[in-house]
């Protein structure tokens, strides 16, 4: 797509406050694909207006009508999919079929499931002599990532809507393509004025101000949990609602009745999906050490099978870090199996698929999130040891358990601080909701519970 030179506030594209502009640029082959608007405090306020005035009416509009709205939102993503993935592709350089099955396809799913939400929600229930009303929050400030562009936007505006709030989005300024065509689909499928609004920008400025400002209800943000502390603390000196999607950590842990190869080669793709750049990636894999040896071999090949087919990381910065935490895993001990630090290619933000083992639990691959194609092996005595590991991290956001009995990877699953565990590799269920423990964030997206992020409650006594 041709980027806009502009922000989307008030049902229309206007020039920015400012003049300065952020490049775009294809982490593939590292040239400058595009420039937007860096935007500034002043575009945010505009924005923020314009999400003030356009609430009441929003607000009031039957829940169908919304519903409605918001399918045809959907309605205009699938015609647009081609669209979607070539723009994913080019600023966060993901393999087209990945972006075509992902990126395109899932935040179809997200915004579908909204649009029936917004039409059987139960806004309104009694409550023994009193009526109970779910009430939207008001205006949004979202902030997003840019390892999912177009499914973290989904994830928070479509709820959003559907709730009667009306949204500021500001997105991650590595992929503000894909958030310009999103503004488009909105406009497309008839949104009123105002009740959506984007500003391109970088966080410490449109972020910030965004998350500072006065006109803003609820502070929507998925990304570091450094990050989230900041805007945790600046939300709870104004007294506003947040909802934080933070970093990961999550244990994969295979017992000893489990298909043991499905549950290394399922795992390891886990990781090497959108080159490890996913939040809930089960990057540690804990094996008993009964067949711990086995495992280890397993991985190895499985990981070497990718080579060339996983993309780029988004920039350099990020391969610079991901680069840094392989050498850091050597230096602490862990054996590198497959991959290594070397860059494959001579152009590009590319890693090498990459297996550690001889892991240990306290070793920063086993503690920090790295944000790209790295598994790391820990070996577990028991159940309970494997729990004490599964659990020995600040974060709490997904998790996989594999066995040969279904109830026993249930009960093991219960017992992880976790908010999403799959079980024998379980499919994605976009109504199920996502969100963390601990230190992976507060609150949760998807599904009726990601709905209710955006509502207050209300009561009549009668």
């Amino acid at each position: 797509m041709r980027p806009h030179d502009g922000m989307y506030i008030g049902g229309e594209w206007r020039p920015a406050a400012g003049s300065d502009t952020i490049a775009v640029v294809d982490p593939a082959d590292e040239k400058v694909i595009g420039h937007v608007p860096a935007g500034t405090a002043e575009d945010i306020d505009a924005a923020v207006r314009a999400a003030r005035t356009a609430f009441p009416g929003w607000a009031a509009t039957p829940p169908t009508e919304r519903a409605a709205r918001i399918a045809a939102l959907r309605d205009v993503l699938v015609a647009r999919k081609d669209e979607i993935a070539e723009t994913v592709t080019a600023e966060l350089g993901a393999p087209l079929p990945f972006s075509q099955a992902v990126h395109a396809a899932v935040p179809v799913l997200v915004a579908g499931s909204y649009a029936e939400l917004a039409a059987s929600h139960p806004f309104e229930e009694k409550v023994g002599n009193s009526t109970v009303y779910a009430e939207p929050v008001g205006v949004v400030g979202a902030i997003t990532p840019w390892n999912y562009p177009l499914h973290q936007i989904v994830a928070k505006v479509a709820p959003a809507l559907a709730a009667g709030c009306t949204v500021v989005l500001k997105p991650a300024e590595d992929t503000p393509l894909t958030a310009q065509l999103f503004a488009e689909a909105i406009h497309e499928a008839g949104l009123p004025a105002g009740v959506f609004n984007l500003v391109t920008g970088l966080g410490p400025v449109a972020g910030q101000a965004l998350a500072e400002h006065a006109g803003v209800d609820l502070v929507s943000f998925t990304g570091s949990t450094a990050v989230g502390r900041q805007i945790g603390a600046t939300a709870g000196a104004a007294v506003k609602r947040v909802a934080l999607e933070l970093g990961g950590k999550s244990a994969n842990v295979i017992l000893p009745s489990a298909d043991l190869a499905k549950a290394v080669n399922v795992g390891v793709a886990n990781v090497m999906g959108n080159s490890g750049q996913t939040c809930s990636a089960w990057t540690r894999m804990l094996v008993h050490t009964s067949q711990y040896d086995e495992a280890v071999e397993l991985a190895a090949a499985a990981a070497a099978k990718y080579g060339d087919r996983i993309g780029p990381l988004v920039n350099a910065k990020q391969q610079a870090r991901v680069r840094g935490y392989i050498e850091k895993g050597v230096e602490q001990g862990a054996r590198i199996v497959a991959g290594g630090p070397e860059a494959p290619r001579p152009q590009g933000y590319f890693v090498q698929p990459t297996v550690f083992a001889d892991v240990t639990p306290d070793m920063a691959v086993a503690q920090e999130e790295i944000f790209g194609p790295v598994v790391s092996l820990i070996r577990y005595e028991d159940e309970d040891d494997a729990v004490r590991i599964a659990n020995g991290t600040v974060y709490g956001l997904a998790g996989a358990v594999w066995a040969g009995d279904e109830a026993e990877a249930v009960a093991f699953a219960r017992r992880m601080d976790t908010g999403q565990v799959d079980i024998n590799g379980g499919r994605f269920n976009p109504l199920a909701p996502f969100g963390g423990y601990k230190q992976s964030g507060v609150g949760r997206e998807l599904g009726a519970h990601g709905l209710s992020e955006y509502l207050q409650t209300k009561s009549l006594q009668f």
